[in-house]
């Protein structure tokens, strides 16, 4: 399936994708079943993640119904889930990027955070901070979370996805590096917060695909443009930790919970190794195979 999360007349719906056609779950609900309302998971990307098999059985129904007048002709975009509990990104996990970034892969996955209030959906707008000049792009695969794990190991990690995305890593450098970094160290370490979870700045989306969709998340292949020249390409064949190992390490003595984003990391391309930043008017487009391309335009603060 291929399931995203819209807003429609102030309130927030989850809409489903076939054959570049797109529906109003709770629309076609109401008029597969000829109600007034329809369940509230159909309002709300987690709780329908949640629910798992029995809220997914009711939406391929409707799907497969497919009532025509549920039909969207345009979509007021939300990120995929607008509520995650947690969103988790791990540094440098790219072979290809550390080398250009200088920095060898850590020897466990090195996670820092973003918060809820960062994460816009696709088309709308990246907002560059007033108090920045080198906001950058990183086009990672995005892992959505399906049921409440903890301790989870590796062979076992895949049980507790629910799907992936498209997540633009977009940080803010002169705040994420401190004066003089790398040469100068600073003893506290990179500026993980300012640097990553400002306000309005990391797109997600468009879409999630549910995980039975996505053969093998460890060979798909991505690009960035901006203003349609190619900024980065890659492939998840060179990640550092796959995908499982990821949702293991993340797992230990944190419990991870439906809705739930963890980041996988980013190819070579980015800015800061060109010295090349987002300025206000640029168009930025992050694509994962099998899943699609998240747009943005970037917005001045």
């Amino acid at each position: 399936m291929r399931i995203f999360s819209f807003i429609k007349q102030g309130k927030e719906r989850v809409g489903i994708e076939k054959d570049s056609k797109r529906l109003d779950l709770y629309e076609g609900y109401r008029l597969k079943y000829g109600t007034d309302s329809a369940p509230d998971f159909l309002t709300d990307m987690k709780k329908l993640i949640s629910l798992g098999v029995p809220a997914l059985n009711v939406v391929s129904e409707i799907q497969t119904s497919w009532p025509k007048e549920a039909e969207l002709t345009e979509v007021d975009w939300l990120p995929p889930v607008t509520n995650p509990d947690k969103v988790l990104c791990p540094a440098v996990n790219y072979k290809a990027h550390g080398q250009e970034a200088g920095t060898p892969p850590p020897a466990k996955p090195y996670f820092f955070t973003k918060f809820p209030s960062s994460l816009i959906g696709n088309e709308k707008p990246i907002v560059k901070p007033r108090v920045t000049e080198k906001l950058d792009w990183e086009v990672e695969l995005g892992v959505i979370i399906g049921k409440s794990c903890k301790y989870v190991r590796p062979d076992q990690a895949m049980n507790c996805v629910f799907g992936f995305t498209v997540f633009n890593d977009v940080s803010v450098r002169d705040w994420q590096f401190p004066e003089g970094w790398p040469k100068v160290l600073n003893p506290y370490g990179q500026n993980w917060v300012w640097g990553k979870a400002m306000d309005r700045t990391t797109p997600v989306g468009p879409i999630i695909v549910t995980k039975d969709e996505i053969r093998d998340p460890s060979s798909l292949s991505m690009w960035l443009k901006v203003n349609g020249e190619k900024e980065q390409e890659g492939n998840t064949k060179d990640l550092v930790f796959s995908v499982q190992e990821l949702v293991s390490w993340a797992s230990m003595g944190i419990t991870l919970s439906p809705g739930d984003i963890i980041s996988t990391g980013t190819p070579p391309g980015v800015g800061f190794a060109k010295n090349k930043y987002l300025k206000a008017g640029d168009v930025v487009e992050a694509h994962v195979e099998g899943i699609g391309t998240l747009r943005n335009k970037v917005e001045q603060e």
